[in-house]
């Protein structure tokens, strides 16, 4: 007598042939699509986040315990590094900041429609970039 769990792998693909279906729905069985796209990159960013607020952290401690310290934790984030790391930590903050607005209108029941979940989706990648280009855009004429 076959398990029953072997019989749930059976399945039919979309020309109707019989086919072994995986263990686990995984990314090999859907496509890519914006709202997946949105909740891995929120996840994603909340990392990156969690690293930048360890790395502001040390920007403090090394401010607050003298300028030797400072000039080389300033000249580390000088550096073309430096620079790439807190330009991917504004990327992070900005995306994770209008993917939260996002959550927020749908905790309030709004925009769980399908063509309402692929504008919103767009919309948090464009204002992503828009705010961060502004952002660094004022950041280089002030400094």
């Amino acid at each position: 007598m076959k398990d029953v769990r072997e019989a749930l792998m059976i399945g039919h693909n979309s020309e109707g042939k019989l086919v072994r279906r995986p263990l686990s729905p995984h990314l090999q069985v859907y496509k890519p699509q914006i709202s997946s796209a949105t909740s891995i990159f929120h996840r994603i960013t909340g990392v990156a986040l969690s690293v930048g607020t360890i790395l502001m952290t040390l920007w403090l401690i090394c401010a607050a315990s003298g300028d030797a310290a400072f000039s080389v934790i300033q000249a580390f984030f000088a550096s073309w590094i430096g620079m790439l790391i807190l330009f991917g930590f504004t990327i992070a903050l900005f995306y994770h900041f209008c993917n939260g607005i996002r959550h927020l209108a749908w905790d309030a029941g709004k925009g769980f429609e399908l063509p309402d979940m692929h504008r919103s989706g767009k919309l948090v990648f464009a204002a992503t970039i828009v705010l961060t280009v502004a952002f660094w855009v004022i950041a280089l004429l002030v400094w």
